[in-house]
């Protein structure tokens, strides 16, 4: 298997991986930020290519596609929501019982003056939709909630702006929450991956069991 990589699944056609925590998922600028998910799996698989990404920060389950045409199959399903993904984060605050559940769907814009930042924009953002439940399981940590998080739309960032917004930011958050971070890494960890076969067409899910 690839070197540096938690293998998930691999066939003709799909790739599935945990990435770990302070990975890219592609390469960045400049020759310090060349190490990353994609190019690790190419070393094994020279034909795969990026359909998804997470951010550097974050773990959990991500797929790649295997060639051009299980890309735009895999392509498409992303953008025409076809797939679903389910995050596991821990969040400053006391935000309900467990089962508690509500909709966050403020619109999105790139913070251009402040990049790599997102941000909420009434006018001109885009349509950005969260769906969060409290887990029955308790968080590790005191003074914060497990969530459930399932993005209903993949904007930048989208997770962490919203739960910000709603004043319960992700614990480990260097961007968005409380400076300096109270944890060592943030705590948002993509748990499960829901999706149809590139080819073969049949229903896969893949799960990560969080860390935290």
């Amino acid at each position: 298997m690839a070197p540096g990589l938690d293998t998930l699944h691999a066939d003709d056609h799909l790739l599935v991986f945990h990435k770990p925590a302070g990975l890219l998922s592609v390469p960045g600028k400049g020759p310090d930020h060349q190490d990353c998910l994609s190019a690790r799996a190419q070393t094994q698989w020279p034909d795969a290519l990026v359909v998804h990404r997470l951010d550097m920060a974050t773990s959990g389950v991500i797929a790649m596609a295997r060639g051009l045409p299980a890309q735009r199959a895999l392509s498409a399903a992303f953008e025409q929501r076809h797939t679903h993904k389910s995050y596991v984060a821990l969040v400053h605050g006391h935000v309900g019982q467990p089962g508690d559940r509500g909709d966050i769907d403020w619109p999105l814009i790139i913070d251009w003056l402040n990049r790599p930042r997102s941000k909420i924009c009434l006018a001109t953002g885009k349509p950005s939709l969260t769906r969060w439940r409290v887990s029955e399981q308790p968080s590790p940590l005191p003074h914060t909630t497990r969530l459930e998080l399932d993005p209903v739309t993949g904007r930048s960032h989208q997770l962490r702006v919203h739960l910000m917004a709603l004043g319960h930011p992700i614990v480990g958050d260097p961007l968005y929450g409380p400076q300096p971070p109270t944890a060592s890494r943030l705590m948002l960890h993509a748990e499960r991956l829901a999706l149809a076969h590139p080819t073969q067409h049949q229903p896969m899910a893949f799960v990560a069991p969080s860390p935290f």
